[in-house]
């Protein structure tokens, strides 16, 4: 399917933001069926004279309750019928599994299959990497998660000067395809899924994934898993580079490509507002700008010729679950929502699973405190409890020192512990959307839906995400939101428990995993044993047939492969990108 003419494309695009003005044009009951006017007209005057009594306590009220979201919005004391924007029950929620999605995607969620639980996992050495893993598979997790140290991150080997100090600080170091078979060996690839979290060599990455794989016999079109592979959102906000936003874009619709072809259970590409809220955004702006990058990659596909309905389905998103219980829920009800209108109508997507919202959720590593670090166990329980009320489909919880280090076994599993407690201890699991029709979470999630499809429309007026960020649009949004959170804790209008209210003295001293001071030095040491038992021929032919793939245009994702499975290095690799196609370097934001 190609794209449509530019014409017919503004009239869908101005006709999908009508439909939503028309929607939220009124104020009146969500459940029109359930209320005849003269009701609507009671419950209306009865709550006007209700107002009234609460204002009056309020303004003697010793400890006045908050009255605004994380995010600064503000939230009505009471919702009641005559609240909420009018709105058909089955255009706008409909049942699980069915169009727009709003209850969930799948008409039996949890009670077909309980979420993934993913937790993320990256210490210093693939060994000890693989033998958290092993770990967290014996203690109950269902599937895998993998973070990278700042050097694969950033397309970089051990031993190269910019990487030097920094092997295994922030995740497991991975140079060539000998670290990723260390790093699953044992493990069941053709029954778990992984989920890697990198981006700028993200298909270098998953071309060592699959050289593994296929080594061991498992062949690619069984794998399953996720790329995060979003680099629009690493302009906007998280800020690991290689290759200029063209060319980013053109690497990630050739992962789509073959994905779709070759790969069929993988998801390419994680389209993240997790790392756009931990920047500083508020919910509608991560909302928002999720979506717009989303549209952007779909337009990126479809202008490269192909058709909607093969690849969509295998598009992910990745979420952040925050502090604030029923705005996060209202978000991820929303998120589905938009999106089955945008790909149904901006695209004319047909297949059903093209409209589905799937998504990962982590709770927010930035509502955690340094300072009693215990409090952070219940602030993930209530993050967690918020992503599985809203729908998600799989989730790492974070663990209550991750603020300060790498977490420690311990921690880790009294974070999966915590997933456990909610889908077998709890009963959260046994209803779908149980919250749905609450006219509380209703009115917010409506709201939410009409402030995000305003960025999207003005996102929209300026080109599209490419132009937006080079406006410098998305990342001055999210500074200023930012900013303006960090004034109310500074100043004490927003509290956070232990660090600017109820602080103490002495804080409980936390054990903190330290990476081996000696990991670097082994490292280099692997990577160079590697260079020197491999094939130079093949080295030298499988990284030319790469270079052609990028000055001629075609996938470079064969290429990579053949690279990884001779051994090749992952900044070899990565250099032919930078050499082809140049780097980057972040302007900067004032």
């Amino acid at each position: 399917m190609s794209i449509s003419p530019p014409d017919d494309r503004v009239t869908v695009i101005s006709a999908h933001y009508g439909f939503h003005r028309e929607i939220h044009s009124t104020k009146r009951c969500p459940m029109s069926g359930l209320y005849r006017k003269k009701e609507l007209a009671e419950i209306t005057a009865a709550q006007e004279g209700w107002r009234d009594e609460f204002e009056d306590r309020v303004a003697s009220a010793p400890n006045k309750g908050g009255s605004s979201t994380v995010s600064g919005k503000e939230v009505e004391p009471l919702y009641t019928p005559g609240d909420s924007p009018e709105f058909d029950y089955m255009k706008r929620l409909n049942f699980p599994g069915h169009y727009p999605y709003t209850r969930g995607v799948q008409t039996s969620m949890y009670r077909g299959r309980c979420w993934t639980m993913r937790m993320f996992a990256g210490l210093g050495s693939a060994e000890e990497t693989n033998e958290r893993f092993h770990y967290l598979v014996e203690h109950g997790q269902t599937g895998l998660s993998t973070a990278f140290d700042m050097p694969t991150l950033m397309g970089y080997d051990t031993d190269a000067p910019k990487a030097r100090g920094e092997c295994g600080k922030c995740g497991v170091a991975v140079d060539t395809l000998k670290d990723m078979e260390i790093l699953f060996e044992g493990l069941p690839l053709d029954r778990l899924t992984t989920s890697m979290t990198i981006n700028p060599p993200a298909a270098v990455l998953w071309a060592m994934y699959i050289a593994v794989a296929e080594k061991r016999g498992v062949p690619r079109k069984v794998l399953g898993g996720t790329i995060q592979n979003d680099m629009l959102k690493e302009f906007i906000a998280q800020k690991t580079f290689m290759c200029p936003p063209e060319p980013s874009m053109r690497l990630i619709v050739d992962t789509i490509a073959f994905g779709t072809e070759q790969v069929p259970r993988w998801n390419p590409v994680s389209i993240s507002g997790y790392h756009i809220r931990e920047a500083g955004s508020t919910a509608v702006q991560e909302l928002a700008f999720t979506l717009a990058d989303g549209i952007a990659y779909v337009e990126a596909a479809l202008e490269r010729g192909l058709d909607v309905d093969a690849f969509a389905p295998r598009l992910s998103f990745f979420f952040n679950a925050h502090i604030d219980f029923f705005e996060e829920i209202a978000k991820f009800r929303a998120a589905r929502r938009m999106w089955a209108h945008i790909m149904k109508h901006r695209f004319q997507a047909k297949a059903d699973r093209s409209l589905w919202l799937r998504f990962h959720t982590q709770t927010a590593g930035c509502s955690l405190t340094a300072r009693q670090p215990f409090n952070n166990i219940v602030r993930t329980a209530v993050e967690a409890l918020a992503a599985v009320l809203g729908g998600t489909q799989s989730l790492h919880t974070n663990s209550f020192d991750e603020v300060l280090a790498i977490p420690t076994e311990e921690a880790a599993t009294v974070a999966l512990r915590t997933q456990q407690i909610l889908a077998e201890e709890t009963g959260v699991a046994n209803s779908i959307d149980p919250l749905g029709g609450a006219y509380c979470l209703e009115r917010l999630t409506d709201e939410m839906e009409a402030e995000a499809f305003e960025y999207v429309r003005k996102i929209d007026e300026m080109g599209g995400m490419l132009q937006a960020i080079e406006k410098n649009y998305p990342q001055m949004e999210i500074a200023e939101a930012a900013y303006d959170f960090q004034q109310q804790v500074d100043k004490g209008r927003r509290v956070m428990v232990g660090v600017n209210k109820y602080a103490v003295e002495e804080d409980i001293p936390v054990d903190i995993y330290h990476a081996d001071d000696t990991l670097e030095e082994a490292q280099i040491a692997r990577t160079d044993q590697v260079k020197n038992d491999r094939d130079g021929v093949r080295v030298r032919e499988g990284l030319e047939r790469l270079g052609e793939a990028c000055t001629g245009g075609s996938n470079v994702m064969p290429a990579l492969i053949e690279c990884a499975a001779a051994y090749c290095t992952l900044q070899e690799m990565c250099d032919v990108f930078r050499e082809v196609f140049g780097t980057y370097t972040d302007p900067g934001t004032f």
